[in-house]
């Protein structure tokens, strides 16, 4: 028998005053039996780092041909394509390909800074690609504030981000490996 997705009720509340954007999205999420806690809080914070009134998630990783998360345009045009993880270099060129901006949020430590020095060279010619990285420590921190139910707070300025749960606080510093090269 197949196992059934885990369902997450996700009060979620921005500040972003790099963006100018402050809202509130009630979210439903499934998190998939294969997912850990880490990739859902960190499928979340990419979330919370772009929310907008279009921005959706995806069916993710019961899919292959889409995205985590992604934001139509009202005629359906992809606008923005977001991964979590760790991507081959196929999967990066057929993203970069369908969408008008990629951004890739990889993980994983030292896994990922090796990932990384092996795709670089390739995805130098994507223009509309942006990768950015969350530090191990970051992730594990994220991870122990998921439960089934959460009203979280992320407040973004100057790049940094800070994410609450209740009393608990998680500073988030993304790097940016790449960048959009508009």
């Amino acid at each position: 028998m197949a196992q059934k997705a885990t369902i997450y009720k996700v009060e979620l509340s921005v500040s972003d005053m790099d963006r100018q954007y402050y809202g509130n999205h009630n979210l439903t999420i499934a998190k998939h039996p294969s997912e850990t806690d880490e990739r859902l809080m960190v499928r979340i914070l990419a979330f919370a780092l772009n929310a907008h009134e279009q921005l959706e998630f995806s069916r993710g990783l019961s899919t292959d041909d889409e995205p985590d998360i992604w934001q139509k345009s009202l005629s359906s045009e992809l606008e923005l394509w977001i991964t979590l993880g760790l991507p081959g270099e196929k999967i990066v060129r057929q993203s970069c390909g369908k969408a008008n901006e990629v951004i890739l949020y990889c993980y994983g430590g030292r896994t990922a800074a090796v990932w990384w020095d092996k795709i670089k060279n390739s995805t130098a010619r994507f223009n509309n690609l942006q990768v950015i990285n969350f530090s191990e420590k970051d992730t594990k921190d994220l991870e122990k504030l998921a439960s089934r139910s959460m009203k979280l707070n992320v407040n973004i300025q100057d790049g940094d981000v800070m994410v609450s749960v209740h009393d608990s606080i998680v500073y988030v510093t993304p790097v940016k490996w790449k960048n959009t090269n508009y």
